[in-house]
């Protein structure tokens, strides 16, 4: 039986997001399941597991799958493991990371192909993550602003985002250069070809060539604008649970609503390419 007869992918919404079940993710993927899993990511640009066990090392062969895995500029992962970001919030965290809306890591010139998170341990309720899908933030833009978004770049730099944030994880970045980068305002997906908007507020400083106030005016429009609930999905973690996303065309966000509770889980993430 190949992988595409034996997965079910359930949407959860029109434009994002599908919880897909049928498969061991602790195990090894056939080609067919390997298939049938990027074809749902490609579709639905956010999926989602449930009741899924993984050990590190399995965690990292997963990801592999899809792509080499990219190691973060802003914290090192646990010993050993220099490809897996802890995910992790309790009593004496301070400020999370994710706590806006953003594409991971979009300051490097070629930022991720995509992220693969798995929740081993969640509050009774809250932690929650929000998925938006920046094709249809694009798709929903008039002709003449798509076109005049389609001719600009925008820097994108880890400065503001990474300078201290990690101290309370005893990591002293003083001399770090953190990544900057351009990138196009909207970008081409490599694979589907669908047009996204590719501006957030984590990462994106500025629009290039225009003026300081238009810039500003520009990307508070577009920070707005793609965070219109009508572009989301929100996913409710359980112990267990695993979210893949598309970095490429989709933005999240973590809701750190469970002080003083503990979350915690692994993500390893997928290099990606030069957006064009």
């Amino acid at each position: 039986m190949s992988g595409h007869e034996i997965l079910t992918v359930t949407p959860l919404t029109p434009r994002i997001g599908a919880e897909v079940s049928g498969v061991a993710l602790g195990d090894d993927l056939d080609d067919g399941q390997e298939a049938a899993i990027r074809a749902a990511l490609l579709a639905h640009q956010v999926i989602f597991f449930r009741d899924q066990e993984m050990s590190v090392e399995r965690h990292k062969d997963l990801g592999r799958c899809f792509g080499e895995l990219d190691i973060h500029p802003g914290i090192p992962g646990p010993e050993g493991h220099p490809e897996i970001l802890h995910v992790y919030a309790d009593a004496e965290t301070t400020r999370i990371a994710g706590e806006d809306w953003h594409s991971d890591v979009s300051c490097e010139l070629e930022p991720p192909m995509g992220s693969i998170l798995h929740m081993h341990e969640v509050p009774p309720s809250g932690g929650d993550t929000l998925f938006a899908s920046m094709t249809a933030a694009h798709d929903a833009l008039s002709e003449p602003m798509r076109n005049f978004l389609g001719g600009l770049t925008a820097r994108h730099s880890g400065e503001y985002a990474y300078r201290g944030r990690y101290v309370g994880r005893g990591i002293d970045d003083t001399g770090a250069v953190y990544p900057e980068a351009d990138h196009p305002v909207v970008r081409t997906h490599p694979e589907t070809g669908a047009k996204g908007l590719f501006v957030n507020r984590i990462f994106t400083r500025r629009i290039n060539g225009v003026s300081a106030a238009e810039s500003a005016a520009l990307l508070d429009f577009l920070f707005e604008h793609v965070a219109r609930p009508e572009f989301q999905v929100r996913f409710r973690w359980q112990a267990g649970s695993v979210a893949f996303w598309d970095n490429r065309c989709v933005q999240h966000m973590a809701m750190w609503d469970y002080f003083p509770q503990v979350r915690s889980g692994y993500r390893v993430t997928i290099k990606g390419d030069r957006p064009v």
